[in-house]
């Protein structure tokens, strides 16, 4: 037997390399390549029985079981389904077709064929029972084995020990190895792997040999099925039986260490190989990188390129595109195009998945330029690129360049013959959606059925989520409607999309009905959908709502997170129940999370509402001795505080503190101090804030420019200032407020600055998205001196206009 057969058993870099081509992702992101070069080299074989072996001499008939004596098939599934197997129920009477097959005089070979073409177990059984009892029926291995495999294949295991006990009866009956692995496989698929181990006790019972290559062909099983404590003790009990393991046997058990993340051990064990003889090969090596690059440890994956080097080991394609896919998915690509460079220095001749792996990390890091100059690389090497490249470029481009670029990708991409797949077009729709081109994405997928496509659950949420950032939420709600209609099942992230929305929207009984119908299909609610039903609902002030949530999360096993515990506590601090909200505040730690800014601005807001000075300089003391830094909204918060309560000059000198601490004041610091200025009639150092933010601060926003133009008209100062103040929210854009401008159109009028009035009325309504209509009335009432009519108009439209243009 040879040992190249577990070269798939023990080396799984392919698992690892997803393509695009095979595994849809939701968020359209780059996967890993998936290297086919791997899955042909090291496939798994086939059956090693020989189904067409010619027929033992007759023998008198053995006693068999009848019908009425074997296990009924459906007793035997649903004995199956109480050990958590998952099998079908198959029809319960043999096709009368079936049995018209079966010639009067069937030979070996005439059975073996009826059975083979059988879709499910329970035929095939009922064919086998059926055949066993007439007179031509002859005891060939070939026909139990077929018989078996199929059994196994459906987990119907209680068939398969009665045929097996029939068969220990019969000498001339033995199994061969490929069947053996069948049946062993199956049992560990269908999580049977204490009888697994037992059917491979029994194996001397069927005239076959407990060797090197059968129990490395068990451990490599359990290894697969991450019985990793199994593995161990069939290991001793390969030695306990004078069995020798092999370089096969080693590779396995270090796989076995690598998938427990225990690295270092699978290393130490490559030097056991060779205290027995044993020479580490291709795979020993790369089973261990893989190792490395899984724990994102690059530095340890080159050592054993090293060590490759010092046992002369041959480096092949496998082990170059394995380091590549390493170096790109921690994003160090050019550490990759240096090894590629290296290796063809050394005699490496890059292929097709070589090429892929650099497009593609090349792709994820944003240097989508240079993975299109590695395209016109792999084109002039004789590479055809596949669907895989062209995905990762789309992907790339999508994200780091725009849908254009993308689209004309996929035009070269149906130019070649290359046929796009789903994920291509779910990455197009996606990167439409997020640009806000609703339409075309919506088009793209209504074209899916043209290009022999149907949408998969990544499109719809891609278009939901698309609706839901586009305030169109009764579309969304549509097109979830249309997703269930058409059998696709919502995920976990299509509810809380929509969840989100409607709590957004204060829609809240429906976003709790969203919530009933996750748990009524069965799909999985984690803390997101938790955390923006709570804080929709404490938002909302709906607290006891929020509260029942909360306990729910509990009760089915939800972990509470730092978001779960602070959208509660920002809850009950805006309802007044600060002593829960405190309560929550020590609960968290004794959880053994930490309280953040977003704790303590909660708890800080509250108490300067309140004005209450004392209690939130004692939160933010709390604050800063717990090691949490207060941010900007912690200052704006109590800036806003003190303001309230008239302490003004203490905000100024804690506005002042604020750059010390590696922060520019934000307009929520300055905004309270300017105004509690104005009301002071302390309007020269309210104005000198004012331009000190201008150059020092961040950019006031609208309601600096409202909170200053409403001082200076209420002032009592200059109304040219105010006149020249308004003419510069205008140069930005910004409308005044309704009130503050018809104050100083009156001052206008009482000085008789009527041209002055009309020209800033026709600014106002330049600027401001005012009807013709609105523009003629307002004109016209100004010329008959109609002041209080010209500005009932004009505040009715200033009222309905957004502060930016």
């Amino acid at each position: 037997m040879s040992l190249p057969l577990f070269h798939s058993l023990q080396f799984h870099t392919s698992q690892n390399f997803l393509s695009l081509n095979n595994k849809p992702s939701c968020s359209h992101s780059l996967s890993s390549i998936e290297n086919q070069e791997l899955s042909s080299v090291f496939a798994k074989p086939t059956s090693l029985s020989s189904p067409g072996a010619h027929p033992l001499q007759s023998t008198p008939p053995q006693k068999f079981l009848s019908l009425t004596e074997r296990p009924n098939f459906s007793q035997c599934l649903a004995s199956s389904q109480s050990q958590g197997l998952s099998i079908s129920s198959k029809p319960n009477s043999l096709s009368p077709s079936s049995i018209h097959q079966i010639p009067p005089d069937f030979t070996t070979e005439d059975l073996l064929s009826i059975l083979n073409r059988q879709k499910d177990a329970e035929a095939t059984l009922q064919i086998f029972n059926f055949a066993s009892k007439h007179p031509s029926f002859i005891t060939e291995p070939s026909i139990y084995e077929a018989v078996l495999k199929s059994l196994a294949t459906e987990g119907a295991f209680c068939h398969v020990q009665t045929l097996l006990n029939e068969m220990k009866g019969l000498p001339s009956c033995k199994i061969s190895p490929g069947t053996m692995h069948i049946l062993l496989e199956n049992y560990c698929r269908f999580n049977q792997v204490e009888e697994a181990i037992d059917l491979f006790e029994e194996m001397g019972d069927f005239g076959l040999e407990q060797d090197t290559y059968m129990f490395n062909f068990l451990l490599n099983l359990l290894v697969e099925e991450n019985k990793l404590t199994r593995v161990e003790t069939m290991y001793s009990e390969m030695g306990n039986r004078g069995v020798r393991p092999d370089v096969s046997t080693f590779n396995i058990l270090i796989k076995a260490l690598c998938k427990a993340h225990q690295v270092k051990p699978a290393v130490a064990l490559m030097a056991e190989m060779q205290s027995l003889g044993l020479t580490p090969n291709e795979i020993t090596f790369t089973t261990i990188m893989q190792g490395f690059i899984e724990e994102g440890d690059m530095d340890g994956a080159m050592r054993i390129l090293t060590k490759m080097e010092e046992f002369d080991c041959t480096i092949g394609p496998v082990t170059v595109n394995l380091l590549l896919h390493g170096f790109c998915k921690e994003g160090r690509v050019e550490e990759a195009l240096k090894l590629t460079e290296e290796m063809w220095g050394s005699g490496f001749r890059p292929d097709k998945f070589t090429f892929n792996t650099l497009i593609n990390g090349l792709c994820r890091a944003g240097h989508v330029t240079h993975a299109l100059e590695v395209l016109d690389s792999m084109l002039q090497e004789g590479f055809d690129p596949d669907t895989f490249t062209y995905n990762s470029l789309i992907s790339g481009l999508c994200k780091f360049s725009g849908t254009q670029e993308a689209m004309a990708i996929l035009r070269e991409m149906e130019l070649r013959g290359c046929e796009p797949n789903i994920v291509t077009f779910n990455t197009l729709i996606g990167s439409l959606c997020k640009e806000k081109r609703l339409e075309e994405a919506m088009e793209i997928a209504s074209g899916l059925s043209e290009e022999g496509l149907l949408p998969d659950a990544c499109t719809f949420n891609s278009l939901i989520h698309g609706l839901c950032k586009s305030n169109k939420l009764a579309e969304a709600m549509k097109l979830f409607e249309e997703m269930q209609r058409l059998k696709i099942a919502p995920d976990e992230f299509t509810y809380n999309m929509l969840i989100d929305s409607l709590c957004s929207r204060g829609k809240l009984d429906k976003a709790l009905s969203l919530v009933r119908d996750m748990e009524a299909d069965n799909c999985p609610r984690s803390v997101v959908t938790y955390n923006t039903l709570i804080a929709g609902l404490s938002k909302n002030k709906r607290v006891e709502d929020a509260e029942e949530i909360f306990e729910q999360m509990e009760e089915r096993g939800i972990s509470r997170n730092l978001v779960t515990y602070n959208s509660l506590i920002d809850g009950l601090c805006k309802i007044g129940r600060l002593e829960e909200a405190a309560e929550l505040v020590d609960q968290m730690i004794v959880e053994g999370l930490k309280p953040d800014k977003i704790t303590y601005n909660s708890l800080l807001t509250f108490f300067c509402r309140a004005g209450n000075i004392k209690k939130a300089a004692d939160v933010m003391t709390t604050m800063t001795s717990n090691g949490c830094e207060p941010d900007i909204v912690t200052y704006g918060t109590l800036i806003s505080g003190l303001c309230k309560a008239g302490r003004v000059d203490l905000a100024k000198r804690m506005l002042r503190t604020i750059p010390s601490k590696g922060m520019v004041p934000s307009p929520q610091c300055y905004n309270p101090v300017i105004q509690n200025l104005f009301r002071q009639q302390k309007t020269g150092e309210a104005m000198r804030l004012f331009r000190e933010m201008m150059r020092e601060g961040n950019p006031p926003d609208s309601l600096t420019f409202a909170i200053v133009f409403r001082g200076l008209c209420r002032g009592g100062g200059p109304v040219v200032e105010a006149v020249d103040f308004l003419r510069e929210m205008l140069d930005k854009g910004i409308l005044p407020e309704a009130l503050s401008f018809s104050m100083l159109a009156e001052g206008l009028a009482a000085l008789s600055m009527e041209e002055t009035l009309m020209e800033l009325v026709d600014r106002v309504m330049d600027t401001g998205d005012f009807s013709e209509r609105e523009i003629a009335m307002v004109r016209g009432f100004l010329k008959i001196r109609k002041l209080q009519d010209a500005m009932a108009i004009l505040g009715r439209g200033l009222k309905s206009q957004r502060f930016y243009r």
